[in-house]
């Protein structure tokens, strides 16, 4: 990703969260993450956060999608000091389509990104409007994908160790670096 879209979709998830009343601290903004995945197509694949605590035992985090942008499908493995990841997703603002393992949902809301569609391969489907939530349990395939109008997501887990999630695309790199 280069340095002018990594400032543009930062800019444009604060502004999400700041028209919600969510207020963030200067450190806060300054650690905002911007998450392309390596693909370098973040108004398709992404997913911008801030983490607000991490600890040995739980995390929080509030999750900025931008419209349609898709959080790709990926898992949470058992790691050496748990089960893997357990958490709770909170739609706050917009719509979230959350796909989980399951059978396979008719007439789905959402689509895998357009050239993508062989690195998603579960479809079980979980709509979250505004103050519902669903929990994702460990070790359990997942994507997630924004309405037209952007969304945003509480997160409540377990520890989180992001560099340890399995993605179904082998292209990602969950951590890359601007440039």
């Amino acid at each position: 990703m280069t340095t002018q879209d990594y400032e543009r979709i930062k800019k444009q998830s604060l502004n999400m969260l700041q028209s919600m009343n969510i207020v963030l601290t200067d450190k806060e903004k300054e650690d905002f993450e911007v998450a392309d995945f390596g693909l370098n197509n973040l108004d398709k694949t992404g997913l911008q956060l801030i983490t607000y605590i991490n600890t040995d035992n739980v995390c929080a985090k509030d999750l900025v999608l931008l419209p349609n942008q898709t959080c790709p499908e990926h898992k949470h493995p058992r790691r050496a000091f748990d089960d893997g990841k357990e958490e709770t997703f909170r739609c706050r603002y917009g719509k979230v389509f959350l796909y989980v393992e399951g059978l396979e949902s008719t007439n789905r809301a959402a689509q895998p990104p357009h050239g993508d569609e062989e690195y998603y391969t579960v479809f079980n489907e979980v709509i979250l409007n505004p103050g519902e939530q669903y929990t994702i349990f460990p070790n359990t395939l997942h994507w997630f994908q924004a309405s037209s109008s952007g969304a945003v997501v509480s997160e409540f887990s377990t520890r989180s160790t992001d560099e340890e999630d399995i993605f179904t695309d082998p292209r990602i790199n969950r951590i890359p670096k601007a440039n």
